[in-house]
């Protein structure tokens, strides 16, 4: 139509060129012109009319026709957001309506097909094509790239609680501050169930767990509106893989990701774990529990549900130092630096449960190798360092005290890899696990064992100084000394040795013995 137009439009100056170059030297100016010419005359102007009418006519469409084809164009290559104005024309405006609605069905269909409905980020489908883009630029140029898995705790039992469209609340919100608290350049997506996975690029390992570390403490500190109920706190587990790009493949990024974000999960909940293939030079083996530490921790950890903390407390309150009595010092050197870090309460509530009950595990240790003054054999020793692993069973079965699990177990390994029950290094270790590590050696100092008498609290400042960065965090060992140097509110110091105010009427002494962790700063 457009063509026909044009064409026709060509008639206007072939009208005017016959006309004025052909005609006035046919015709006489003196002389009266023949009918005939006449009639060529008035056909040549009929000709230029229609021809200028249609190239205006070819013009007009024309530029509109354009405007409807670059729209159409950008909608096609994806610029699903574009809308036309809507013509004046009336038979105009109904192509701008016609365009506008294909863009918002074709936006409408891709979202459905991109997004996850519930939490509105990616779903899995697209962030899987996301993660072998990433991957794709990655070993082309070399650069680095990290995936981490975040897993939300005991969603089941939020389901459980408030039925499932609390679960649908709890979603919605911590796929929100993970979305907001992320770069631009960084890619997340809901993996499935309660799962999500971020996609980083241009980030190794150590920086993606400084970032999911982060994203942790988020989700701990955001409180979730569920109906006329409380705010509920919710935690997550993470797990982070990466590495240089050269030969990296999707399915092992997928694979370590998600086994790490599996052993967050099982050393505790409610902290980061970074993936790292297994070494057969690893010093430190992984504790087993015996049969009779298990049925002793099953046990206790049913009594303890009944009453949570309270009733856990009055069970081993009466017990020596040595075997699991709850330490008021460590409580309260643990909950100072835990609110001198600025950690939001409920964080340090946790720190403080964990300080009070991290060696409730040694319930479960037989007697006679608790109180026996000489040196341990293995097999003794291998029944001691079982008692970070009772405790934890004992917690998870005492409902509101599972939060300190991953403290409890933790507070035994070392900044250096080489503690116990699962030889994890540095940042890997739990914050609060590093705190009340740095407590406990403290206190265990701080008191005599049948080996060895206390060393005073100067003394027991300068051992947590000599084995900052291989067994304490050089960083809480710094901040403790700030905190004490002059001491400890709350205990009072005869000589050198710091007594309780429980202590101070008969000036007793706390025993300490074969159940002190020996070779180290805390004996």
């Amino acid at each position: 139509m457009l063509r026909l137009l044009r064409i026709l439009g060509l008639l206007a100056p072939v009208a005017v060129a016959v006309r004025f170059l052909v005609l006035p030297q046919a015709i006489p100016s003196t002389a009266v012109p023949p009918t005939g010419a006449v009639l060529l005359v008035e056909l040549l102007s009929v000709l230029a009319g229609i021809g200028v009418t249609c190239l205006l006519v070819s013009l007009v469409l024309g530029t509109r026709i354009d405007r409807l084809a670059k729209a159409a164009d950008r909608i096609a290559r994806g610029d699903l957001e574009l809308r036309v104005p809507i013509s004046h024309d009336a038979s105009v405006a109904r192509l701008d309506r016609s365009i506008n609605a294909i863009a918002e069905q074709l936006a409408a269909t891709h979202d459905a097909a991109t997004t996850d409905t519930l939490t509105r980020i990616p779903n899995r489908a697209t962030i899987q094509d996301a993660l072998t883009e990433e991957v794709a630029r990655a070993n082309r140029f070399g650069r680095p790239l990290s995936v981490a898995f975040l897993d939300i705790d005991h969603f089941k039992s939020i389901n459980d609680t408030w039925e499932h469209h609390a679960g649908d609340i709890v979603l919605r919100r911590v796929a929100h501050v993970l979305r907001t608290n992320i770069r631009s350049i960084d890619h997340i997506g809901r993996w499935g169930g309660e799962e999500f996975v971020l996609v980083l690029p241009e980030t190794d390992v150590d920086e993606a767990a400084a970032l999911a570390e982060k994203l942790r403490m988020l989700v701990m500190r955001e409180p979730i509106d569920i109906e006329q109920s409380e705010p509920v706190t919710v935690t997550i587990s993470a797990g982070v893989a990466g590495g240089m790009g050269q030969q990296m493949r999707v399915e092992d990024l997928v694979r370590h990701a998600d086994t790490a974000m599996l052993s967050a999960k099982g050393l505790g909940r409610n902290q980061v774990f970074v993936f790292a293939e297994p070494s057969e030079e690893s010093r430190v083996p992984r504790a087993p529990i015996s049969s009779e530490g298990r049925a002793s921790a099953m046990e206790i950890g049913r009594a303890a549900r009944v009453a949570a903390e309270q009733m856990l407390h009055s069970v081993i309150e009466p017990l020596p130092h040595y075997r699991g009595k709850p330490s008021e010092l460590i409580a309260i050197i643990a909950t100072t630096m835990a609110g001198q870090l600025a950690l939001p309460q409920a964080e340090i509530d946790r720190i403080r449960v964990a300080s009070l009950l991290h060696d409730v595990g040694k319930i479960g240790i037989p007697e006679a190798i608790l109180d026996k003054p000489a040196a341990l054999t293995g097999a003794e020793w291998q029944s001691v360092i079982q008692h970070p692993r009772i405790g934890q069973l004992i917690l998870e079965q005492a409902g509101s005290l599972r939060d300190a699990v991953p403290i409890i177990l933790h507070h035994h390994e070392r900044f250096g890899g080489s503690g116990y029950p699962y030889g994890l290094r540095g940042q890997d270790i739990p914050l609060g696990a590093r705190i009340v590590a740095v407590a406990d050696a403290y206190d265990a100092m701080m008191h005599d064992r049948p080996y060895k008498a206390a060393l005073g609290h100067v003394a027991a400042v300068s051992e947590l100084r000599r084995h900052a960065g291989q067994q304490f965090d050089p960083a809480l060992v710094e901040l403790f000394c700030d905190l004490f140097a002059r001491g400890i509110n709350g205990f009072e110091y005869v000589g050198d040795h710091l007594i309780g105010a429980h202590d101070l009427g008969g000036s007793r002494s706390i025993r300490r013995t074969a159940s002190d962790e020996r070779g180290s700063a805390a004996g």
